[in-house]
C-alpha cells in the first residue's frame, strides 16, 4: 500500500442520516432518508486512535479498532491502496437510535467510508464517490436499501448490476407531500436475529403480490400518495418475524385497520407510517412504551459540514 500524507491536525466532520428500508414490499431495496443524524468529526493526530461516542451506543459499542466507524475507514483507505494513519481522534455523536431498524449500521459505515474519503479527497459529493461510497456500504451491509438511503438521501430504490458492477441506485423524485411518522418501541432488535427468522423460500403467490405493491410504492411515494395503504403491504418478511416484533406488529395492525400506511421500518421493530399528513395517535394506541418521531425527509445523504488544514505557515 502507499503512504499517505496524512497531516496531523487535519480535521473533516462528516454528518449522515438514518433512513427506513423496505417501506412494507421494498425488501432489500426501497430506502428512505430520514431527518435524523449522526455526525462524526476525525483529526489526524497523535500515535494512537483515541475514540468518543454521545448519544445512542455510547456504553455499548467499542472504542478501540472494532469500532464500526474505524472499520469503515480502513476499508476504505485499503481499497484505495492507502496505509491508514497511525493516530487519528474519532469524535462521534449518535442521534440514530441503535437496534430499532433505523439504518445506525448502515449510517456508521457509510460515515466511516466517508471520513476515510474526504481525508484524502476535497470532495466526496460528485457522482464517482458517491457511487464509491454506496458500493462498498452496500457490500459491508450485504444489501443496499438503508446505505443507499443515507449515501443520496431521500427516497431511492437499489439494485444489483447483473454484470458484477456493485450496486446501483436512482432517487425518483418524492412527492413533496409525503410526512414520514416513526414509532419507536423501547424494546429493540438485532438485525441479525431478524433476519435469522426469514425462511430461504417464498411462494409464487406471495412473490407476485410483492412484486405488485413493491411497483405501487413508487407511485404512491412520487406521484399519488393516495395509493399509499395498499402500496405499503407485504407478504416476505413482516409476518415470519412477528414473533420477533409481536409489539409493532399489533400496532400495525391497529394503524393499517384504520387506513394508514403502516409497515415495519426496516428489521424492526421501528414502525414507519407513510403519507400526507401524520397520523391521529391515541394514548391507548402507544402506552408508555413507543416514542414518536416526525423527522421529515433528508434529501441530502452524506455530507462533509467542515473541514480544516493545519496552516503551513
Amino acid at each position: 500500500m502507499d503512504r499517505q500524507a496524512f497531516s496531523p491536525g487535519s480535521s473533516v466532520t462528516v454528518q449522515v442520516p438514518a433512513s427506513s428500508a423496505n417501506l412494507g414490499p421494498g425488501f432489500d431495496s426501497i430506502g428512505l432518508a430520514l431527518g435524523i443524524f449522526d455526525t462524526v468529526q476525525a483529526t489526524i493526530g497523535g500515535d494512537q486512535l483515541v475514540i468518543s461516542v454521545d448519544g445512542h451506543g455510547a456504553d455499548d459499542v467499542p472504542t478501540d479498532d472494532g469500532h464500526l466507524i474505524w472499520q469503515s475507514a480502513v476499508t476504505m483507505w485499503r481499497h484505495l491502496g492507502i496505509e491508514p494513519p497511525t493516530g487519528v481522534i474519532l469524535n462521534c455523536r449518535n442521534e440514530i437510535p441503535h437496534s430499532r431498524g433505523l439504518g445506525s449500521s448502515a449510517a456508521a459505515i457509510v460515515a466511516g467510508l466517508a471520513v476515510g474519503l474526504a481525508l484524502v479527497r476535497d470532495h466526496i459529493d460528485d457522482e464517482a464517490s458517491l457511487a464509491l461510497l454506496n458500493n462498498l456500504a452496500g457490500d459491508a451491509e450485504g444489501h443496499p436499501d438503508n446505505a443507499s438511503a443515507s449515501v443520496y438521501g431521500g427516497f431511492t430504490v437499489s439494485w444489483a448490476d447483473d454484470h458484477g458492477g456493485g450496486w446501483r441506485t436512482v432517487r425518483p423524485p418524492l412527492h413533496p407531500g409525503i410526512t414520514p411518522t416513526v414509532l419507536i418501541p423501547h424494546a429493540t432488535l438485532a438485525t441479525d436475529k431478524a433476519r435469522a427468522a426469514l425462511g430461504d423460500t417464498v411462494s409464487l403467490s406471495a412473490a407476485a403480490s410483492t412484486v405488485g405493491r413493491a411497483a405501487l410504492l413508487v407511485e404512491g411515494m412520487t406521484r399519488d400518495p393516495q395509493v399509499l395503504y395498499p402500496a405499503t403491504r407485504d407478504w416476505l418478511h413482516q409476518e415470519a418475524r412477528r414473533p420477533s416484533y409481536a409489539e409493532s406488529m399489533g400496532l400495525v395492525d391497529v394503524l393499517r385497520s384504520r387506513g394508514e400506511a403502516a409497515a415495519i421500518s426496516g428489521a424492526g421493530p421501528a414502525v414507519l407510517v407513510l403519507g400526507t399528513q401524520p397520523p391521529a395517535l391515541s394514548a391507548q394506541d402507544l402506552g408508555d412504551t413507543w416514542q414518536v418521531l416526525q423527522p421529515g425527509v433528508a434529501t441530502t445523504g452524506v455530507r462533509v459540514v467542515s473541514r480544516s488544514t493545519p496552516s503551513t505557515v
